[in-house]
């Protein structure tokens, strides 16, 4: 199997922070963000979504040098090979096999894993870089990953009644800069979203109990307290010299670069000086509290309030170039 460099995978629910946590890290010296890779297949190579840098997948030469290096260069057929693969290897109904020990290195997951560690020992040789992030969060992904390759997961997790007042809005995915608009995310229920964040944070709470590396941050204490969480956080994964090289990080801003990330939300695309910041969102009360009902177990072990205040908080990170 192709070598990749020390990998970062962010896991958990979608609209949890993990794109602002990503970029984050990736403003640290020898670290590239890359996105949610898993979509890459999907959303870059044939729909042609925007890379971070605001240029289409096909048309933005990070991704094209990333792409000949890994596979010779991006091929369609590649893509039904690999979405294929994917149905048969990369399921959430598959983790209780993998979890029991009853998948190892079958080859099908092997082949699965290569194509991953193909575009990680690519991206990071092209961004001169000693660690990538792949920000795919999907927990099915994280074992399969880990089943053959050395990684590191950040299990960001954020309050389960903020995580659906935020999947039951409108938001844009991301847009070329040039076009007037992005294709919205998928809005999900209350409901659904209960049973995925448990789903989905239960899964890597087992897979630390397999001797995986999990270190787990709350998106709350990453907006009330960046630097601090970062500091913490960077020290844990044993990045080189992060504690001296938070200058881009303030209070509630961020200075970021450019990131060749593919796939995601609006937050890719920030460039310059972000705040960092929520707006109030409000969540009926009888959603509140059926989400609350259906995730408390875990809610309680993250340390979160099963009462409070009806109103809960979104993530909003502006731009202020």
């Amino acid at each position: 199997m192709v070598e990749a460099d020390p990998v970062i995978f962010i896991g958990g629910l979608g609209r949890s922070g993990s794109m602002l946590l990503e970029r984050l890290l990736g403003e640290l010296p020898g670290v590239a963000p890359l996105g949610e890779v898993a979509h890459l297949w999907r959303r870059g190579v044939p729909a042609g979504e925007p890379c971070g840098c605001g240029q289409a997948f096909e048309h933005c030469p990070f991704w094209r040098k990333v792409g000949a290096r890994g596979f010779g260069q991006w091929r369609e057929s590649q893509v039904g090979w690999l979405t294929r693969l994917s149905v048969r290897v990369d399921r959430t109904r598959r983790i209780p096999a993998y979890a029991l020990g009853l998948v190892s290195r079958e080859a099908e997951l092997v082949e699965y894993v290569r194509s991953y560690a193909r575009i990680y020992a690519a991206a990071a040789e092209i961004a001169h870089a000693h660690t990538v992030v792949d920000s795919s969060r999907q927990a099915s992904l994280a074992y399969c990953l880990s089943a053959i390759m050395d990684l590191r997961i950040v299990h960001l997790v954020r309050d389960p009644r903020a995580v659906a007042a935020s999947r039951s809005g409108k938001v844009r995915r991301g847009r070329i800069r040039q076009a007037e608009d992005g294709r919205p995310m998928t809005r999900w229920t209350p409901l659904r979203t209960a049973v995925h964040w448990f789903v989905q944070n239960l899964a890597f709470e087992v897979l630390r109990g397999k001797g995986v590396e999990v270190v787990r941050v709350r998106y709350e204490d990453l907006l009330a307290r960046p630097a601090e969480t970062l500091t913490a956080l960077t020290t844990r994964l044993g990045l080189p010299h992060a504690t001296g090289n938070l200058g881009f990080l303030g209070d509630r801003q961020a200075r970021l670069g450019v990131a060749h990330t593919v796939s995601g939300g609006p937050a890719r695309l920030a460039v310059d000086r972000i705040g960092i910041g929520d707006r109030p969102v409000r969540l009926p009360a009888t959603q509140r509290w059926l989400v609350t009902a259906l995730t408390w177990p875990l809610l309680l072990w993250y340390g979160y309030r099963l009462g409070g205040a009806w109103t809960v908080r979104r993530r909003a990170v502006t731009s202020r170039v």
